[in-house]
């Protein structure tokens, strides 16, 4: 259980603050009984203060009933020093792919089961792009997502691979097809997708290691960078090349005192 509110005399503050922590990374989602529980609150009391939440753009409710974290409050967790840190570190490599390449260009972490995109430059073609900064959207599908899902903890993957959503004709929703690609991502480097989040969009992306004593495949991950064009068939090398580059300079970056 996140937190236990029931003592006689908790504060409003305390109780609201209980409803925020009950989500977390294997709690993302919560049906109104889930996040009652778990934050040791009366269900009436836990669907009072959710929906204040909800109304004040904290929490966000779902066609399904479950709540999640709402924009709002992605926009004040975004000046968190952990994600304030790498946006700042990584812009001026983002500026340096959108002037050479002048397409959509992306910064994301894993949130969950889930990619988070931290930072967007929007590109110059009319290519469709559904990420917005704050945005979650599944890692099997966006090329930033399947760099972090490669990467990720074997549990992630599991959970993952167990519910393959299809959001367009070409998304892969074999699990064993998608652990191929995965053990491909790994091996090669980068990932690559083609129409399988909007059609009409194929994406190229790369990890972002911090660096740590050992060969550099083995430094962690913590962010991918992807780019987001009509077609990889021409360009694919020189994406790749940018994107390495930059990846690599935001690395040292992150690392260096």
């Amino acid at each position: 259980m996140a937190g236990n509110t029931s003592t006689p005399g908790a504060s409003v503050v305390s109780r609201l603050l209980a409803v925020l922590y009950a989500f977390d990374e294997q709690h993302p989602r919560l049906t109104l009984t889930q996040l009652a529980r778990r934050a040791g609150l009366p269900v009436p009391t836990a669907y009072r203060f959710a929906g204040e939440l909800v109304a004040g753009g904290a929490l966000a409710r779902r066609p399904s009933g479950e709540y999640v974290i709402g924009r709002r409050l992605w926009d004040v967790g975004v000046l968190a020093p952990v994600h304030t840190g790498l946006r700042e570190i990584a812009s001026p490599f983002l500026n340096d792919i959108h002037a050479a390449t002048r397409a959509t260009v992306h910064l994301a972490i894993r949130d969950g089961i889930q990619v988070l995109y931290v930072d967007r430059l929007a590109g110059r073609a009319s290519v469709p792009v559904v990420s917005t900064i704050g945005s979650r959207l599944p890692m099997h599908s966006t090329g930033v997502g399947k760099v972090l899902l490669a990467h990720a903890p074997d549990d992630v993957q599991e959970q993952v691979l167990a519910d393959l959503s299809r959001v367009t004709p070409y998304t892969i929703t074999q699990p064993n097809l998608l652990r191929q690609q995965l053990a491909r991502i790994r091996r090669d480097g980068y990932a690559t997708t083609a129409e399988e989040m909007a059609l009409g969009a194929c994406s190229i992306a790369v990890p972002i290691r911090t660096r740590t004593s050992g060969d550099a495949e083995r430094w962690p991950v913590v962010a991918a960078v992807g780019i987001v064009v009509a077609s990889l068939k021409r360009d694919k090398t020189r994406l790749l090349t940018a994107l390495q580059v930059a990846a690599q300079g935001i690395s040292r970056s992150l690392t260096t005192p």
